[in-house]
């Protein structure tokens, strides 16, 4: 019930909701606990005058209760239903703000943490462990408060009737808590394996759609098909125990709520006919006893599944408390306004990632400034695109520093730093929507006009691909453009960046699905306006580089040859080892 603690804010915020849910059934409740006192004076009205009473006066009775019970219904059933709108919509808010809270949380976390966490367990947190959460928030807190307000006064009327029937009566209810302590610490660890296998099978079936082409074209569907299928039999046999616990839950408290109806009909009949004056009771009053038993049913019977709801909620909520807790290593302390001059430097940097304990990058040194183009090239796992998220500040460092504008990177607002930067990654992505929404994905606080989208297209020599798309920019593409060639792919992920007009622009290997045709005509594009930005191409191909103002050789992280490209090639080391190999691979 700790983790269940962090909801309490969300309480607070709709507090008003809350104490009218509560007010709502107090009186829904109120006109419940009148019923039974109202059959209790009826027939013991009816029994004192049982000798003069006709039977005209019993049918006309039969009508004034049956009336007076349905006014008393429906004026319970009223309050019932405004008690619903205040707690259930109350819980239908808090999951709304919960998940926007999660959602929010997840986007100032680090690059480290989404390498950690698969995106199946992401998605089941926001979704499925919210969803348990919210079951607590409302029809869990709902039957709780309930049934304390319907004990409360039914418990009160019923002491008043007859203390030592009472006392009998209630006898079973003590046994039940217990019981239902007892089960309540096995279903936690129960609901807590059953969400863990939920998380895998979500991660399972996520990557199973994502990588579905790649299924297909092994032919691993059957493969596939029974490690999904071992993952929701695993899911099953969890959920399937958890049920079972639950379901002796309603039978044992039936049970005990009959033993208790049993006692009431036995002792009451004793009191009545043979007991003390004192505590002799009338037959109208093991009437509302039974009654009273009968309307205490569904509370405590709607104790097992509440449990069951807190259990699984709370182990839910830890589950989203461990993310909420998470903090990023990456923290952008600084609100200032900053405006990129367009140096950027690289002095004797080292970083190691932490989960694999591998040195990407050994002490790196380099500068470029406005006007420039640096290009960075070698060999895969070399440690290029390391250089570029360490610029974006993805990760920080564990020794060196990256001055931008000469000041240290950690000390300028990241985010205005980013927003003056087009990045164009080596994993293009697509979303799934118009041409045009991915193009001005970048472009903040405005929207683009048809020209500038039509001039950052040609750039890239993609606007003719695009005029062939029956509705042109506006033309819906698949997860991830998956309807568009890896070059097209491409191509739009550069227009996207040059469309923001920006003042750092960094290239990640973007070009490798462009043919050296194509590959021409971007580069020469490029060189227009590249006075007005800094320019870094990442790349392992010589000829998208080779027109860089400085070149950086990059093997196993550490810098091993720079200059241009024709002091490069005179030197003729591993940068002309490259060249050569690579016009080579052209001519064949």
């Amino acid at each position: 019930m700790k983790s269940l603690q962090y909801l309490n804010k969300y309480f607070l915020k709709y507090k008003w909701r809350f104490l009218l849910g509560i007010i709502f059934t107090i009186v829904s409740n109120y006109f419940g606990v009148q019923m039974p006192i109202y059959f209790k004076n009826a027939i013991d009205q009816l029994q004192v005058n049982a000798t003069d009473t006709q039977p005209n006066d019993i049918l006309w009775l039969a009508f004034q209760l049956g009336g007076f019970y349905m006014l008393l219904s429906l004026a319970k059933g009223f309050f019932l239903f405004l008690m619903r709108q205040m707690i259930i919509v109350m819980s239908r808010f808090i999951e709304f703000d919960l998940k926007n809270e999660i959602y929010t949380h997840y986007q100032t976390l680090d690059q480290g943490f989404f390498k950690r966490n698969s995106t199946g367990d992401l998605m089941n947190r926001i979704s499925e462990d919210v969803g348990l959460v919210r079951m607590y928030l409302g029809p869990g807190i709902m039957y709780i408060i309930n049934l304390i307000i319907a004990f409360t006064l039914i418990v009160t009327q019923m002491i008043r009737i007859s203390p030592s029937l009472s006392f009998f009566v209630l006898i079973p209810l003590p046994i039940m808590s217990i019981l239902i302590y007892r089960v309540s610490s096995r279903m936690n660890a129960m609901s807590t394996l059953v969400q863990k296998e939920q998380s895998l099978l979500s991660t399972l079936a996520q990557e199973t759609f994502s990588g579905i082409r790649i299924i297909k074209a092994y032919n691993r569907e059957k493969e596939t098909e029974e490690k999904l299928g071992e993952s929701a039999e695993n899911y099953k046999k969890q959920s399937m125990r958890l049920v079972l616990v639950n379901a002796f839950f309603i039978p044992t408290i039936m049970f005990l709520i009959g033993i208790s109806i049993l006692i009431a009909v036995y002792y009451g009949g004793i009191l009545s006919f043979t007991g003390p004056t004192k505590e002799r009771i009338s037959i109208g009053s093991i009437v509302a006893f039974i009654m009273f038993v009968n309307s205490l049913t569904w509370p405590f019977a709607s104790l097992g599944w509440v449990s069951s709801i807190i259990q699984r909620a709370s182990a839910s909520q830890k589950r989203i408390n461990e993310f909420l807790e998470t903090k990023s290593n990456i923290q952008n302390t600084v609100t200032a306004e900053f405006e990129f001059k367009g140096s950027v430097s690289f002095k004797q940097v080292s970083f190691q990632y932490p989960i694999t304990d591998i040195t990407a990058v050994s002490n790196v040194s380099f500068q470029v400034n406005k006007g420039e183009t640096l290009a960075i090239v070698g060999h895969t796992g070399s440690g290029k695109s390391t250089i570029s998220a360490l610029l974006m500040r993805q990760y920080d460092p564990q020794y060196g520093e990256i001055l931008i504008d000469e000041k240290p990177l950690s000390s300028i607002n990241l985010h205005a730093l980013r927003n003056q930067t087009g990045i164009v990654p080596q994993d293009v992505f697509l979303f799934s929507d118009t041409i045009r929404e991915n193009l001005q994905f970048g472009v903040n606080d405005r929207e683009s006009s048809e020209e500038e989208l039509i001039a950052a297209c040609e750039m890239t020599h993609v606007y003719h691909n695009i005029q062939g798309f029956p509705n042109g920019f506006d033309t819906i593409l698949g997860e991830r453009g998956v309807n568009l060639s890896g070059g097209q792919k491409q191509r739009i992920s550069i227009a996207r960046a040059l469309l923001k007009k920006p003042k750092l622009l960094i290239l990640d290997d973007c070009l490798s699905a462009v043919d050296t045709e194509t590959e021409e005509i971007i580069l020469r594009n490029l060189e227009k306006g590249k006075e007005d930005r800094t320019t870094i191409i990442i790349s392992h191909r010589i000829s998208t580089i080779r027109n860089a103002t400085k070149i950086i050789v990059l093997n196993h992280g550490e810098v091993i040859e720079s200059g241009t490209h024709e002091t490069l090639i005179s030197q003729k080391g591993t940068y002309f080892d490259m060249y050569e190999q690579q016009l080579k691979q052209e001519k064949n």
